[in-house]
């Protein structure tokens, strides 16, 4: 499987945040220590504003696999965008980079091992090979992978147990063949379909200033 470029470990991750976060594969992370990590995690502390919105905005970082950088110019080209709320937009910029997408559609077990599969040419849009995981796909785009990655055991296994079991609603998925699925982008996400709970608002006061 493919391993996360994050220095700390997903489990670590998520018992600090105190949510599991599907992007980052193998879930339980809270089941056995439901409380953040290191000696004190076990006691109550009390949690600052700027802690509460730190966390929430690290979620969206580490659930879809990205550097500070690249989510502070996201939030900066989404502020642009008059067409709708800033937050939703960026919401939905994020659902459709095409690592996610196909994590979305149980070709892979996490977003770092889609993103592999992108970087590594098995992934194809309307036929043709992309390799940027922040490829943003559009309406009425097929997502197709490469014959090798349809016969990986990743993808067997994650559409055999996928980690998170239905598929968007804005997806449409057919079966191309005995093991091969395809899909197509039929409308953009929706907050809804973001796989986690998550308080936007404090997300917004802490890019207030961007």
């Amino acid at each position: 499987m493919a391993k996360s470029t994050f220095k700390r470990s997903a489990f670590k991750l998520q018992r600090s945040l105190g949510i599991e976060l599907p992007g980052l594969g193998k879930p339980g992370a809270l089941e056995r220590k439901p409380y953040p990590p290191g000696q004190h995690g076990n006691e109550r502390k009390k949690i600052s504003d700027y802690s509460m919105r730190l966390k929430e905005k690290q979620k969206l970082k580490y659930h879809y696999a990205l550097r500070e950088k690249q989510l502070v110019n996201y939030v900066r080209k989404s502020k642009k965008d008059r067409s709708r709320a800033w937050m939703e937009t960026l919401l939905i910029t994020l659902e459709r980079r095409l690592n996610n997408a196909v994590f979305r559609l149980n070709f892979a077990p996490s977003m770092a091992a889609a993103s592999q599969m992108v970087r590594h040419g098995h992934v194809f849009v309307n036929g043709k090979k992309v390799t940027v995981s922040g490829y943003l796909i559009e309406k009425g785009d097929v997502i197709t992978l490469s014959d090798k990655a349809y016969n990986s055991v990743l993808y067997m296994q994650s559409q055999k147990s996928p980690r998170i079991p239905t598929v968007p609603a804005c997806y449409n998925t057919e079966k191309d063949g005995a093991n091969k699925v395809k899909a197509s982008l039929v409308d953009y996400p929706i907050k809804d379909d973001i796989p986690f709970a998550f308080e936007d608002q404090l997300v917004t006061e802490y890019f207030w200033r961007i």
